[in-house]
């Protein structure tokens, strides 16, 4: 095979390195190398004025292209989609079978992009939404798809991004829609990059990417299955918000469907609030751009509910669940008034009201932000714990204890070794029965600061006692991060993703490309695979049921080039074979309770052989903050009844196994992970049954009567 862009083993024959980026230079830009040809030289380009660009990407000349689609309408030829106008346009038939389009790019190259221009003249008409995108080097093996999901439902410029690879021929596959029948291009332009990312599966894969109808900034493993994302009261930004809105998406790991709302009826623009699953399931939405608002979705049910407002406006807080089931809040002063103290409160699920905490001082958690108080109450590492307390780990270098019994209580916890204050950076509890939480990075300053690498372990006992802290590793990451994102997998490791050297909000320079996962067996940190997508603020990672993490979003800032509507797939290693095939996994085959209480025996059996167990709770990711995710080894026994039935108990402290949704995954000897049974751990055994017969494939649902509320539980059959 033949590259356009050979690699650098070309570079001695045209003058070494320095001379081979020239001359992809010179074919990236359209000028044909060998002279022969018309050059591709359109009088329209793509403008990336309210998105980021493909990284390094560069446009592939289209003089040689040869364009194939399943039809074309008469007067809309295919070959109008890469004419260089944007006043004409391919479009098809009416069909209601779908729609292809494939390209053969006349030779191969690093292809990682491809942006599409729908038609300017026809508004809502003709639009690809929903699709699919695989790419070939030889047109008989098709990768993919590397890019699937929904497109703005806008005629705005629309992009997929992911990782290079070789390619010649590219395909673009979009399902019939009944109101939209015919589907159209103005232009294609497709982007690949001047160097090639070595792929190792022993490090992990990237891909594919899942393209949003929004930027995605803030989201929700749900308890039934599917995930939701949001953004704020427009598909891109967040500033000049009218109030009262959230535009929302939700991703259905199953089928692949990506679809789109807005939810208007809680008066609530979500943007940068608290977010926590309380003890019922339901998840609590708080302030934000609506500053003292709260909203509940009922994931099971895809309903959003809105509750009492809390007691002080906030923005930019973090929230967490108790050992009660009830949620804690603190900060926030972002929003609403700064020269007031935003001092704790707690929402009650079986009220759905707020109460002050008056002696939980938000003042002893504040970092030393240049920017002063609006900034330094902010994204605090929060713990629900033993007895109603609360531990927090930072991004302040004094850590506190805080209670919510009565008023409240705030107790010092003394400091993270010599760390100084780590805003946006990460802490997760990778052991809920040990204590042991992992922090990771931030900068002294919310923005136009230097990061650092700074890692340590606390391990936290009975509350009001000292934590013990040490390093982590060496004490260090292999990069320096602020902005980060950070997911604990089912084995214990913590995964570490993007982020940058030197935190600026909205800006893309400095950027960590290349992830880590923290082994706390080993106290090691170890590189795995570069992905080619920038993720840095206003991004958020989620472990999916499936045991791989989702990275998603970053910008949110309307006219910029800092707005990513999509999100990657990474799969750890752990899930592959040396050659990148997927391993075999153990499955738990028999029917699991949907709700199990603290302290009980959950019985099931699975299909071979395994060696451990672990409970993580479900995720809730914004801004750097997810205090939702805690995980809780499990050790399981063999019973005597059947082969490969299994027995094991849950902690008995409801502040070690918070009430609330929580993924029960199992591990084979070689440490691989089953995809995991979602279920509900509460607090009172008082409940009724009804089962509600649906056909295979379908929903079924058990109504739970909980300590707090009714509590409705979907059982979806795809796990």
């Amino acid at each position: 095979m033949k590259f356009q862009w050979a690699g650098l083993l070309l570079g001695a024959s045209i003058g070494g390195v320095n001379g081979m980026a020239e001359y992809m230079h010179e074919a990236m830009r359209g000028e044909r190398v060998s002279g022969y040809g018309k050059s591709d030289n359109p009088s329209f380009v793509p403008e990336f004025k309210d998105e980021s660009p493909p990284y390094q990407g560069h446009r592939i000349p289209r003089q040689d292209w040869t364009l194939t689609c399943s039809s074309s309408a008469r007067g809309f030829p295919c070959k109008n989609a890469i004419d260089g106008k944007s006043g004409t346009a391919w479009r098809s038939d009416p069909s209601d079978k779908g729609h292809t389009f494939i390209v053969d790019l006349g030779a191969w190259y690093q292809v990682g992009a491809v942006v599409v221009l729908p038609p300017t003249d026809t508004d809502a008409e003709g639009l690809i939404t929903q699709h699919k995108i695989w790419v070939s080097e030889d047109h008989e093996t098709w990768t993919g798809p590397v890019a699937y999901g929904m497109w703005p439902n806008t005629n705005r410029q629309r992009m997929s991004a992911f990782e290079p690879s070789s390619t010649r021929y590219l395909r673009i596959t979009t399902d019939a829609d009944k109101e939209n029948p015919w589907v159209g291009i103005a232009e294609m332009n497709i982007y690949g990059t001047l160097y090639t990312i070595p792929r190792d599966p022993a490090l992990g894969v990237w891909g594919p990417t899942l393209d949003f109808p929004i930027v995605p900034v803030s989201g929700a493993q749900e308890g039934s299955g599917m995930l939701a994302l949001w953004s704020s009261w427009a598909d891109d930004q967040f500033h000049s918000t009218p109030g009262g809105k959230t535009v929302m998406t939700r991703w259905n790991p199953l089928t692949g469907e990506v679809s789109k709302r807005t939810v208007s009826n809680t008066h609530h623009d979500m943007f940068c609030p608290g977010i926590s699953y309380d003890g019922t399931g339901m998840m609590v939405v708080t302030g934000g751009n609506d500053a003292s608002e709260t909203s509940l979705y009922d994931s099971v049910n895809d309903e959003w509910v809105r509750a009492t407002e809390m007691k002080l406006s906030r923005g930019y807080h973090a929230s967490t669940t108790l050992s009660d089931g009830r949620v804690f809040v603190i900060g926030g002063s972002w929003a609403g008034a700064s020269n007031v103290d935003k001092d704790a409160e707690v929402y009650d699920p079986a009220t759905r009201n707020w109460t002050m905490l008056p002696d939980a001082k938000v003042s002893k958690m504040l970092t030393e932000d240049m920017e002063g108080p609006w900034r330094a109450d902010n994204h605090g590492w929060l713990f629900g714990w033993k007895n109603l307390s609360i531990f927090q780990a930072g991004p302040s270098k004094n850590m506190n204890w805080y209670s919510a019994h009565a008023n409240g209580t705030t107790e010092p916890a003394g400091r993270r070794m010599d760390d100084e204050d780590s805003m946006s950076g990460n802490a997760i509890m990778f052991d809920a029965v040990k204590g042991k939480i992992l922090t990771l990075g931030g900068s002294p300053d919310y923005d136009k600061s230097w990061s650092t690498n700074a890692a340590h372990i606390i391990t936290i006992g009975e509350p009001n006692q000292p934590p013990k802290v040490q390093p982590a590793g060496r004490g260090t990451m292999h990069y320096e991060r602020v902005f980060h994102t950070t997911v604990v997998l089912p084995d214990g490791k913590v995964a570490i993703f993007g982020g940058q050297q030197f935190g600026i909000a909205f800006n893309e320079e400095n950027v960590q490309f290349v992830p880590e996962i923290y082994d706390p067996e080993t106290d090691t940190f170890t590189k795995m695979q570069q992905n080619n997508v920038v993720r840095v603020y206003h991004t958020v990672s989620i472990l999916l049921p499936d045991a791989r993490v989702l990275n998603a979003g970053g910008g949110l800032c309307g006219n910029c080039t800092a707005n990513h509507y999509d999100g990657q797939i990474f799969t750890p290693p752990y899930l592959l074979t040396a050659s990148g095939q997927p391993r075999p996994r153990p499955e738990i085959i028999s029917d699991l309770q949907d709700y199990a209480l603290v302290g009980s025996t959950l019985r099931f059996r699975t299909s071979g052989p395994i060696s451990t167990a672990s409970l993580i709770r479900l995720g809730t990711a914004t801004h750097t903050v997810n205090t939702d995710q805690r995980r809780i080894p499990l050790d399981v026994t063999a019973t005597s009844f059947f082969r490969n039935t299994w027995k094991t108990t849950l902690p008995k402290d409801s502040g070690i196994l918070i009430p609330g949704y929580w993924m029960l995954f199992v591990m084979d000897r070689d440490g691989v992970p089953s995809i995991a049974k979602i279920m509900m751990i509460g607090l009172d055994s008082r409940k009724t049954i009804q089962p509600v017969e649906e056909p295979l494939g379908q929903l079924d649902e058990q109504k739970y009567v909980g300590s707090f509320m009714r509590i409705e539980l979907l059982k979806r059959k795809w796990f």
